[in-house]
């Protein structure tokens, strides 16, 4: 488990935890000679012979002395290294997520991520305490053993016997413990996830009247938890009963050993009774080991959980990156998608076959068709949320694998349907685009997006606090400000999950204009919702099945009279559909 912990911290407190590992031994070694060098004081004096029993006390308080400034360093030393390593992983696991390809942020990983950078690194960093109690678990009772075999064979040789089986028993209740652990961080990682979608859902199911439907999902996660919980409870109380069990099975073993020797192997009662003593406080650290087992099995699996994420691979970075534009002021390029072949998993059907799409340069193309045609999917590849299984991805005829990161990230924005805001002001948001910006830059930016307006209203201004997740404006305003922050990053190329079906008319409007601000100079593609807000778009590709069936402007795709003349169709006549009284 240290060299775990050693490899997920990157090494971090290496000294500390040699320091640390010294001073438990020294403490330990220390109690198990105080212990050994009992046995001849308290025979001493239960035979009366004081003056023979003050001879040891000198050996004893050195031995104690000792062990207590190992015990200061051992206490020191592991607050030291318990800070350094829960800084260690906050930080090795916060520059590993960043590399991470965004498509790896999927609803469950972003749970059991959230759990992880919670209870995960506080039950990991907890390997330091269930460390120092194993080493002093294991050297204590060695130095007693020195003892017990100079003082008396047969009473040592009585303790050993309880060792292999105490440590089977241990393995055993490992490996049952390891199944439920898992099992159950599962459970709770799917409950923790459908807790936030029911929460976030409430307005629409309460919308729909039907606020207890909602809860059918959630209430079998918790009870998936719930169960996983029980199985991981009654997995672990064997292995600790039963080592329970074998240390004090090992203790009445001693004790008639003990009254064999006193009653026919010619030790004295005082001898026996010191020596009994002795063996007491060679098993006692077997039961803190029982009593361990459960914590040690509990920091395996987060450290092994923490391992998992740490050792996932970031898409590869080129050694030798190629340059999306060579200067600023160039003018935007083109994005080419070359028989793209993907899907999200090896046992699903690809959501791509063979797809090619190009996108001029400085042109608009949108994307229209049904649910589940590979929209979303043609957008997050060009992104490079994924790298695909065949074919190619070109921004500006460089294949997206053969850029850096931060060059892609410089040329392309996303501004999705969801739109996600951090809690602060409306300024701050606005300028997460470009950081370095001016205030002149991004009021600017804001004005084009028309989020100006929505500043007007608001009492504090552009100090405006927009709430966790923007949850204090509404869907229109938060996709202003999304924008706003796209225009002032500045980027040739600009990936539109266009939504404005749920837009109040106010809202469409100037939604429709920051639209046609970001669209000027620059390479754009569109996932329609709409189909009026694209009939100006210079293409627009409709996709089935994971593939172009037809391509070109609004009137010749409706005078083509296929797929998109149906969608057209569909939509003017939702368009027109009015409620009315009879």
């Amino acid at each position: 488990m240290i060299t775990a912990l050693l490899r997920i911290t990157g090494g971090a407190g290496r000294p500390l935890l040699v320091r640390h590992l010294l001073a438990t031994t020294l403490n330990a070694a220390c109690e198990g000679v105080a212990f050994g060098l009992l046995v001849p004081l308290l025979t001493a004096l239960l035979a009366g012979h004081t003056g023979d029993a003050a001879h040891w006390l000198v050996p004893l308080a050195l031995a104690v002395a000792v062990g207590w400034a190992a015990h200061y360093a051992m206490e020191t030393s592991a607050l030291g290294l318990s800070s350094a390593w829960r800084r260690a992983l906050y930080e090795r696991i916060g520059d590993h997520v960043v590399r991470l390809p965004l498509g790896w942020f999927d609803e469950t990983r972003t749970a059991r991520l959230e759990r992880l950078l919670g209870q995960g690194v506080n039950t990991s960093v907890r390997g330091v305490h269930v460390t120092q109690t194993l080493v002093t678990a294991v050297v204590r009772p060695a130095t007693i053993l020195v003892f017990l075999l100079c003082y008396d064979a047969w009473l040592a040789l009585a303790v050993l016997v309880a060792v292999p089986v105490v440590l089977a028993v241990f393995s055993l209740a490992r490996r049952m413990t390891e199944r439920t652990d898992a099992a159950h961080d599962a459970a709770a990682a799917e409950a923790s996830a459908r807790l936030v979608e029911f929460a976030g859902a409430q307005p629409v199911l309460r919308a729909a009247g039907g606020a207890d439907g909602g809860r059918r999902e959630l209430g079998e996660a918790l009870d998936g938890q719930h169960t996983a919980a029980r199985r991981q409870l009654f997995g672990a109380l064997p292995g600790l009963h039963l080592g329970e069990l074998v240390t004090q099975l090992a203790f009445t073993a001693l004790l008639v050993v003990g009254l064999l020797l006193a009653t026919h192997g010619g030790v004295s009662a005082p001898r026996i009774i010191a020596l009994l003593v002795l063996g007491v406080h060679f098993l006692q650290p077997f039961a803190v080991i029982a009593g361990a087992a459960a914590g040690l099995n509990t920091v395996r699996a987060a450290v092994g959980r923490i391992d998992a994420v740490l050792s996932t691979e970031p898409l590869p970075e080129p050694p030798h990156p190629q340059p999306l534009r060579v200067t600023p002021d160039d003018p935007p390029p083109d994005v080419e998608l070359d028989g793209v072949t993907f899907g999200y998993g090896p046992d699903e059907a690809p959501v791509l076959r063979d797809f090619s799409l190009r996108v001029p340069a400085g042109r608009t193309v949108a994307l229209v068709g049904a649910s589940g045609a590979g929209k979303t999917t043609v957008t997050k590849l060009v992104a490079r949320f994924f790298d695909v299984i065949g074919g190619t991805v070109r921004i500006g005829g460089v294949d997206v694998r053969r850029a850096a990161t931060t060059d892609l990230m410089n040329t392309v924005s996303l501004v999705f349907q969801d739109v996600r805001l951090v809690d602060g002001t409306i300024e701050e948001n606005i300028r997460l685009g470009r950081p370095g910006a001016t205030d002149e830059e991004v009021r600017a930016a804001a004005r084009r997006a028309r989020v100006d307006t929505i500043v007007a209203r608001l009492p504090a201004g552009w100090a405006s606090q927009v709430g966790e997740g923007g949850s204090l404006l509404s869907g229109g305003e938060r996709q202003r400000v999304a924008i706003a922050r796209t225009l002032l990053k500045d980027t040739p190329v600009v990936l539109l999950d266009e939504a404005t079906s749920a837009l109040d008319a106010e809202n469409e409007v100037a939604v429709h204009e920051a639209l046609r601000e970001l669209g000027r100079g620059r390479t754009l593609l569109v996932i329609a919702h709409q189909l009026a807000t694209i009939a100006d778009a210079d293409e627009i590709a409709v996709l089935d099945a994971g593939r172009v069936v037809e391509q070109g402007p609004h009137e010749q795709l409706r005078a083509r009279g296929g797929q998109y003349a149906a969608l057209w169709s569909e939509y003017e006549r939702a368009r027109g559909w009015r409620l009315g009284n009879r």
